[in-house]
């Protein structure tokens, strides 16, 4: 008779423990159900999957994604500033990249700031999300406008800033992709 209290018990706190140690983390449906159409999946459900920031709503993955992009564009940042050209057209190119990449940062800190004022817009959500979406595919801009710069030079250096870049690409377009999500959602999540 003791036996099946003891295991019931030794089950109830397995599942407790294991419930509370993966509070920190986004409910894996929210970041599997959003992810799911986004325009690189993977890549969305690896970056969001480990985020450990609040992600309770739709919203709030949102602003996950727009970190996560910050976060990507400034370790590309930091990339591009240590590789060396070899002539003066890689020079230019590099350091107009490095000033595109600046430009991106910007539009998207401009953009978790427009995200944030969200949870108190009320009336003014259609106005703060369009704000949103419009920095966020600026940002875009400037990556894509980081690359043309790179489309008459061959070599390493081309395919080292457009691996970097890519990525960074990659992970901004998921977010205009959340981003786009909240609107379909009336800023109701």
């Amino acid at each position: 008779m003791a036996l099946p209290f003891s295991i019931l018990l030794s089950l109830f706190l397995l599942l407790s423990f294991s419930t509370s140690s993966t509070s920190t983390k986004p409910p894996k449906n929210l970041v599997q159900t959003s992810c799911a159409q986004a325009s690189y999946p993977n890549i969305c459900l690896r970056t969001l999957s480990s985020y450990s920031g609040p992600t309770n709503s739709l919203r709030d993955l949102a602003q996950a994604a727009v970190k996560v992009s910050i976060s990507k564009s400034h370790k590309a940042s930091d990339f591009l500033t240590k590789l060396k050209a070899h002539n003066k057209r890689e020079q230019g190119a590099l350091g107009d990249c490095v000033q595109q990449m600046a430009e991106s940062v910007d539009e998207l800190t401009k953009t978790l700031s427009e995200l944030q004022n969200l949870r108190r817009a009320g009336s003014e959500f259609e106005w703060h999300l369009s704000n949103a979406k419009t920095w966020v595919s600026a940002a875009l801009t400037y990556e894509d406008t980081c690359l043309d710069g790179f489309k008459e030079i061959d070599g390493k250096i081309r395919s080292d800033v457009k691996m970097a870049i890519t990525n960074v690409a990659k992970v901004t377009s998921n977010a205009l992709y959340l981003i786009n999500r909240l609107d379909t959602s009336s800023g109701k999540n």
